[in-house]
């Protein structure tokens, strides 16, 4: 299958109706993946409301990040009060989960609702705080386990639909989401389909081929409610491909930081005590700023982009760059077994979305704090086995001789 777009002869709001309808009609237990940005907004309203009309029951999951703007939190108490009457569970989650912290070198992950800590809020009295509510659930896992074990437990050993909100226009690793032919789809002409993990749920992307002005034609046209972030995001001159709203810190979400210290000062100062590296994140990790090397990155220029990287691990905590070490081993030792046994300093495209292996790529990872190094097409860490995996790839790096002169 080729990687290109094909027009449909409907527009993306009667597709986007068609997609949800054939779903209510075949899945007997449907979750909406809710955030309270717009591309899930939509997808929630148009789910509830079709809903609605057939007498059926929907869930929706909504992930809370503890650090989040008080507008995002009324608007989705809002929806779930909207459509009360066709949600049969809301599963509002405040347990403690890991993710990137791109602010800090010495605070590179951090967990949201962490225990013993001091919280930039409280979650609600309705919220799941209980670690024993799901059975699945192990303390500090990553947003990306926890979603792939939710979708598993939510079927139940029978045929489930989660919804996801998320747009082929966004990015191009979304856009591979939705044209990777070699995932399982539930039919050929269901391309915006692919089983989850556990083989009984399906994830589905009803809204892939919308484009952003779809979006907000849509709520200006039905007048159906969004996020007011958005509006207090315009008057604070950002532009609209850029407006996002998840959790803050990773490195393309903390460009949004230095929002919170303009619309709750308050809850910034908490987010400064909470997180480290927040305060300087706020100043530095603006859409022209090139401090933690976003869009563009500059090196000495006696130094080749190889020396630059050890230069930049050397000056780094030794945890973190342990850290670093160990990833960066695994991807060279993979280009030596696919023939290459020296990734050049530059390439054309090496620091895009397309992984193209050189050593400047293996720089922007490293000065934009990709702790997890999905730049290298890397997963997020399993803070199960961590430890073990650190251990042994320490091990194999010398047995590679490879990033292993500090040892």
């Amino acid at each position: 299958m080729s990687l290109y777009k094909y027009p449909l002869v409907q527009n993306v709001l009667e597709a986007s109706q068609e997609r949800i309808e054939w779903s209510l009609e075949n899945f007997p237990r449907v979750c909406v993946s809710f955030s309270g940005g717009k591309d899930s907004t939509v997808m929630l309203h148009l789910t509830a409301q079709l809903a609605r009309k057939r007498n059926k029951k929907i869930s929706v999951l909504f992930i809370d990040w503890e650090a989040q703007f008080s507008c995002t939190i009324e608007h989705v108490m809002n929806m779930r009060e909207a459509y009360r009457d066709v949600i049969d569970n809301f599963y509002w989650v405040a347990l403690p989960l890991t993710t990137q912290n791109a602010l800090s070198q010495y605070q590179p992950e951090w967990q949201c609702w962490e225990p013993g800590a001091k919280w930039v809020r409280q979650p609600p009295a309705e919220a799941i705080t209980s670690p024993d509510y799901f059975d699945f659930y192990q303390p500090g896992m990553t947003f990306e386990e926890f979603v792939r074990s939710f979708s598993d437990w939510f079927a139940s050993n029978r045929p489930a639909a989660v919804m996801i909100g998320i747009r082929a226009d966004e990015s191009y690793n979304r856009f591979l989401t939705i044209a990777n032919a070699r995932k399982q789809r539930f039919a050929d002409d269901k391309p915006w389909t692919t089983v989850a993990p556990g083989g009984h749920a399906w994830y589905l992307y009803p809204i892939y081929d919308w484009k952003t002005a779809d979006l907000w034609t849509w709520f200006a046209k039905t007048g159906n409610s969004y996020n007011p972030l958005y509006d207090l995001m315009f008057q604070a001159g950002v532009p609209p491909r850029y407006m996002r709203i998840c959790e803050p810190f990773g490195p393309e979400q903390r460009q949004g930081l230095w929002l919170y210290h303009v619309i709750e000062p308050d809850r910034w100062a908490a987010m400064c005590e909470r997180v480290s590296g927040a305060r300087s994140g706020g100043i530095y990790a603006g859409q022209d700023n090139h401090f933690y090397g976003h869009r563009k990155i500059l090196k000495p220029e006696s130094l080749s982009w190889k020396e630059y990287a050890l230069l930049l691990l050397d000056s780094m905590p030794q945890n973190t760059a342990e850290h670093y070490r160990n990833k960066i081993a695994v991807y060279l030792h993979w280009y030596i077994n696919k023939g290459m046994p020296d990734i050049p300093d530059t390439q054309d495209g090496d620091i895009g979305s397309k992984d193209i292996p050189s050593w400047r790529r293996i720089c922007k990872v490293l000065l934009n704090n990709d702790y997890w190094c999905r730049a290298l097409s890397f997963s997020p860490n399993k803070p199960k086995h961590y430890k073990r995996y650190s251990d042994r790839i320490k091990l194999k790096r010398k047995e590679w001789n490879i990033l292993c002169s500090s040892d």
